[in-house]
């Protein structure tokens, strides 16, 4: 059965945690202590990608605000922000404070923010008394005791929320406070925990939604809490992402159980007993068209087609290295406001013709 809480105000424990990566950008949940990161940082605090190379060796969030710049959130030289023009990158050295990015979202008012290696930052689209864009860093240990971030959502109610390694964070414009889910147990702070917060929504009756590694998701309204877990019907209980699409369904895709499509009363699951490759799901999108996409561990893109619905495998559509694309760890899909189809992860940037992926560098191509 469902489990609903009320709220409660518990401060969470605080812990420091190194770096690393994984789904191939998430660590699963029993990660050796003596885990060495595939791709690490560079040492220096201003380093920047060979332009004739990618734009990143992996490429962890892509998003566009409303201006139509693209933001892409790399896993060692910071955010590289593409105008339209030419792409330029911000990291320590111009004032960024994080090299691996982790969230993006925007505000209302038009401010771009991420969660970084470092802690929170604010991208201020104002300048300073030198004519610089404005960066406003909240430090991990100086505002967050030390607590790793992984996810970042601004909701329509001005709130913005951080998803820690053992709990959340809600700036409410002035102050960050911890906001503590109603985990049945004590949460202890390591490189990920069983309450690690990958992912953050809202969806359109204005609940928040709430991803945890261990303990199904947690849903908002605003008062109290509702639980749903593996005993409710969702394939498992390590949830990586949430996507509330068009038509109201709520998708989840899990560390270990595929996908979880939930329509307000009973859950369908997709896993890779009948119509995905790989039960690690780290990314689900909705395109303008209504198709969903996901990535599979391994097996690069999967492309949903409602419209096939209850035809088995067949409404599933898989796009790999045979069809272009070169990352078969995928982390981010995303759509712009041109409708050009972004795939990013290890192994750079994609983008989908109609039919196929092509691989996008510094360079281009951009159309």
């Amino acid at each position: 059965m469902k489990k609903s809480y009320l709220l409660t105000l518990i401060c969470p424990l605080f812990f420091t945690m190194p770096f690393f990566t994984s789904c191939s950008g998430q660590e699963k949940s029993n990660v050796s202590k003596d885990y060495q990161p595939a791709y690490k940082i560079p040492s220096t605090s201003d380093a920047q990608p060979d332009p004739d190379l990618q734009i990143a060796e992996y490429i962890r969030h892509i998003f566009q605000d409303k201006n139509g710049n693209l933001w892409f959130g790399t896993n060692g030289y910071g955010v590289a922000h593409y105008n339209g023009e030419n792409v330029s990158y911000f990291s320590n050295a111009q004032g960024f404070h994080g090299q691996q990015i982790t969230g993006i979202t925007e505000d209302p008012e038009k401010n771009i923010w991420f969660t970084t290696d470092q802690g929170v930052v604010k991208y201020d689209w104002s300048v300073d008394s030198e004519g610089k864009k404005r960066f406003i860093n909240y430090p991990g240990q100086q505002y967050f005791g030390g607590q790793r971030f992984w996810s970042i959502f601004a909701d329509s109610k001005g709130y913005i929320w951080a998803g820690a390694v053992s709990g959340i964070f809600r700036f409410d414009g002035q102050d960050w406070a911890p906001f503590t889910l109603p985990y049945p147990e004590e949460i202890k702070g390591e490189f990920i925990t069983t309450g690690t917060t990958w992912s953050i929504t809202e969806d359109r009756a204005g609940n928040m939604w709430f991803s945890t590694n261990g303990y199904g998701v947690f849903k908002y309204d605003g008062q109290s809490f509702t639980q749903y877990s593996k005993e409710d019907g969702l394939t498992d209980n390590n949830v990586d992402v949430i996507l509330e699409d068009s038509k109201g369904n709520i998708w989840f895709g899990t560390r270990f159980g595929g996908v979880s499509r939930y329509d307000g009363k009973t859950f369908t699951n997709y896993t890779e007993n009948d119509s995905i490759g790989n039960n690690e799901v780290c990314e689900i999108y909705e395109d303008k068209a209504g198709n969903i996409w996901l990535s599979s561990e391994g097996f690069g893109v999967y492309r949903y087609d409602p419209s096939a619905a209850g035809k088995g495998s067949r409404s599933f559509t898989n796009y790999s290295q045979e069809q272009g694309l070169g990352v078969r760890a995928v982390q981010t899909i995303f759509e712009d406001k041109e409708g050009r189809l972004w795939v990013g992860g290890g192994g750079g940037l994609y983008q989908y013709d109609g039919q196929s992926f092509f691989n996008v560098t510094k360079n281009g191509p951009w159309e």
